[in-house]
């Protein structure tokens, strides 16, 4: 007997998120679609402090995590003016692989439109001992300062319960941000940041170059909306104590009750340690912990002290960093 329905076009480990406007103003997530490994789970939206309705989806994989050989592909479009959050609901675990060339792999494709606004904030990547994972996140912009981005890309030591420390096979995560100029078909490449952790020994150890840090990540922060965001994180390392350098700034050295003063006794009980940069309207920073709790405080404690993500975004999208 034949099959009446036409053949399934879905990929296995493929999935699509598109937000739209509906008439006359109202922001829908119009498709939500995925296939196993990958699982899209999305809430009802919230309001934000302006009115505007923000939709959150959260990226979970069955079972908690990729096994080795998984591939993950996920594409995102945002119409202009919408705003959406991404989340997870854990770390995302890689699972051993039996050959350091059994590769799990995950893509996220994003673009967005004018006016459109993305909130990328994660629990870090997990990768056990003796796994490997590539992944890559591509954002394209209409024009500059056309969009928002406010994405963090972090990963961890492993199970640190079970004595994992760095020791997986490897790790590689790729973030690059084009633009297509007007009238051109071509896009332009902004910006690229690489992470590469990839032993040639295949012992699978990085542990003595962490320098005894547990987690280490990359946030980026561009557009419009969150431009007194990365204006408060160039202040604040601009304004971090420097060894031997006098306080010239007219904050009293004993006032411990300040916000940063307060930050920085935190930062030093979590071994935390940051810096940040400017690069073609972006702002660029790099943090480490001893541990993803003390990451997750610092990081927390940043973005609430400024407000942009929570006035724009709303409170949840702060969830994955609240311990």
């Amino acid at each position: 007997m034949s099959n009446p329905f036409s053949p399934s076009t879905s990929k296995p480990g493929h999935g699509e998120i598109n937000v739209s406007i509906l008439p006359p103003r109202t922001p829908s997530l119009k498709t939500c679609s995925y296939q196993y490994p990958l699982k899209l789970v999305a809430p009802d939206p919230l309001h934000v402090d302006d009115g505007t309705l923000v939709h959150t989806v959260y990226l979970l994989s069955y079972g908690g995590g990729l096994v080795a050989g998984d591939a993950v592909n996920l594409q995102i479009s945002l119409d202009a003016t919408v705003r959406l959050v991404l989340l997870t609901q854990g770390s995302t675990k890689i699972f051993i692989s039996q050959k350091p060339d059994v590769i799990t792999k995950q893509v996220v494709d994003v673009s967005l439109s004018n006016g459109s606004a993305l909130c990328y904030l994660p629990d870090p990547v997990q990768p056990f001992a003796q796994s490997a994972f590539e992944q890559r996140q591509n954002y394209h912009l209409p024009s500059l300062h056309g969009a928002n981005l406010c994405v963090c890309d972090w990963v961890c030591r492993g199970r640190s319960a079970r004595g994992e420390n760095w020791n997986f096979w490897q790790y590689t995560s790729k973030n690059e941000v084009w633009f297509s100029p007007s009238g051109s078909p071509k896009q332009r490449l902004l910006l690229r940041d690489n992470v590469l952790l990839e032993d040639g020994t295949l012992t699978g150890s990085f542990a003595g170059r962490m320098d005894q840090m547990g987690a280490y990540g990359t946030l980026i922060i561009y557009g419009p909306m969150l431009e007194g965001l990365g204006k408060f994180f160039m202040q604040e390392f601009e304004d971090m104590p420097r060894i031997g350098a006098r306080n010239w700034d007219g904050e009293a050295e004993d006032d411990a009750n300040s916000p940063r003063k307060r930050r920085e006794a935190q930062e030093k009980k979590d071994g935390l340690l940051w810096s940040a940069a400017q690069i073609r309207g972006f702002v660029l920073i790099k943090f480490g912990a001893k541990e993803v709790e003390g990451a997750k405080r610092w990081l927390l404690a940043m973005l609430r002290e400024e407000g942009s993500v929570e006035r724009w975004f709303g409170e949840r999208a702060l969830m994955c960093l609240r311990s």
